[in-house]
């Protein structure tokens, strides 16, 4: 049976570690496992976050084995080789999915039936090998995909802007990598469309330049962290957060996530990010909206180029 609330995590490395900080301070998570083959390490990422919960969080943090997934209600994968300097994501697919194969198998072992959440890149393929290799339902496999693309657009929307990201809404959507584009036609600030607010505003903005300079923003921000400090972890770990959250309070937030397309267009086998409404019972329904014929077509070549990677990697 599952309990409520228990989320294990698979990985101890930054990304893991620093989601469990996130979870732990945010206190949505009843209980937090972490899982992780240098269970030395494990264990001391468990403890100093432990040394901070007395002064407010979740307290019930501890490492284990993969038995524990069997009654966890969300389990995260996030072990998988380092994304290097000048990498590609999708570079990445070789050293990854052999490793993600192998917690899957693990999963598997035990009586998880709860929603398994992908977050190793190249992270849209890497949800479908997870889906196939598993045969869970594909509502309860998903991929943490442009949650963090589309936290960064608003980021920089806002500092163009001038106003608050919170007042900021939209999507990018597609690929979490290089094909991922922003459906400017379902972003909003303060519920005014971008083309109406631009003028609204007064400060005489080039809307050309901006969506060019946001669209570029959102491809580069990995990259340049990754060079600058060899890893990103901070805002993917928050933004797993809010999609954890979602399940475990049964919110049916709209996020965009990755999941499982079997026939998408006519392309039999992809994963990709549309706006799903997330819930207890993971990716609950995805929402096909209406897109300009310009974003089709870049959902379309996302979507195929995802699919040529699935191939590649045998699925």
């Amino acid at each position: 049976m599952l309990k409520k609330g228990k989320v294990t995590i698979i990985g101890a490395g930054s990304v893991g570690a620093t989601l469990a900080y996130n979870l732990s301070i945010m206190g949505n998570a009843g209980e937090i496992v972490l899982i992780d083959h240098n269970k030395e390490k494990a264990e001391a990422e468990i403890t100093d976050i432990l040394h901070g919960t007395s002064l407010g969080g979740s307290r019930k943090i501890y490492s284990a084995g993969y038995e524990a997934c069997s009654d966890s209600e969300v389990v995260v994968i996030t072990a998988g080789a380092k994304q290097m300097p000048g990498e590609t994501r999708v570079e990445l697919l070789s050293r990854n999915t052999g490793i993600v194969s192998e917690i899957v198998q693990s999963i598997q072992n035990t009586d998880f039936t709860g929603v398994l959440l992908i977050i190793t890149n190249p992270v849209d393929v890497l949800t479908f090998a997870a889906w196939k290799q598993s045969g869970y339902d594909k509502s309860k496999v998903i991929g943490s995909g442009t949650v963090l693309d589309s936290s960064r657009l608003k980021n920089y929307l806002s500092g163009t802007c001038g106003i608050s990201p919170i007042s900021i809404h939209g999507y990018v959507l597609g690929e979490h990598g290089d094909t991922s584009f922003p459906a400017w036609s379902l972003i909003t600030i303060g519920g005014i469309r971008l083309a109406d607010y631009c003028p609204l505003c007064g400060k005489g903005c080039n809307i050309k330049g901006i969506v060019d300079s946001a669209s570029d923003y959102v491809h580069r921000a990995a990259y340049q962290i990754i060079k600058a400090k060899g890893s990103t972890y901070y805002a993917i770990a928050q933004s797993v957060s809010v999609i954890i959250n979602a399940i475990v309070k049964d919110e049916k937030r709209i996020l965009p996530v990755s999941t499982v397309q079997e026939n998408f267009m006519g392309i039999k086998k992809t994963a990709f990010s549309l706006p799903v409404i997330i819930g207890s019972g993971g990716a609950e329904r995805v929402l096909n909206i209406n897109l300009t014929e310009e974003e089709k077509k870049l959902l379309f070549n996302s979507a195929n180029y995802i699919s040529s990677n699935i191939k590649d990697a045998g699925y």
